[in-house]
């Protein structure tokens, strides 16, 4: 394993990420007796994860519809001008409506992810994304979603 970008190191390390990645509130306790070590040695084996960046961070997962945002909708962006600085990304990141922004494959150049609070607010933001980009929009709305935030699947 002298491939630096490899990141877990055996077994354990990835029963601790999917462990932690299940519920990040888990105990240290609670992971070591899931992973079958003891509670220093989990411990050590957390630190050296998060130093790596395995585990990049911990967040609460917030239902939306309960803090008012119960919309949510892709927004695909291409830019006006092909000849224009790729620099979408950049100029759409203060619009706090925006989750997620995924360079993507296909006839679009970015996939974004928002969610807001009602089909006026989504227009609003339909017509920000424009301006403060210079691209062109297709919005699809989500319905209903039957599964996010999973956990990364480890082989």
């Amino acid at each position: 394993m002298n491939d630096p970008r490899i990141r877990i190191d055996d077994d354990i390390d990835a029963q601790i990420v999917r462990a932690v990645s299940l519920d990040a509130r888990a105990t240290l306790a609670e992971i070591s007796q899931s992973v079958g070590l003891g509670t220093s040695a989990v411990q050590a084996r957390l630190r050296r994860l998060e130093q790596r960046g395995v585990i990049a961070g911990y967040r609460a997962l917030v239902d939306a519809e309960a803090v008012g945002k119960p919309l949510s909708a892709f927004v695909e962006i291409t830019p006006l001008d092909p000849a224009q600085p790729d620099n979408a990304p950049e100029l759409l990141e203060h619009l706090v409506e925006i989750e997620a922004c995924h360079s993507v494959a296909g006839a679009a150049a970015y996939m974004l992810f928002v969610r807001v609070a009602t089909p006026r607010a989504l227009e609003r933001l339909i017509r920000d994304i424009r301006q403060a980009a210079s691209v062109n929009t297709r919005t699809t709305v989500v319905l209903q979603t039957f599964f996010e935030n999973r956990p990364v699947a480890l082989d």
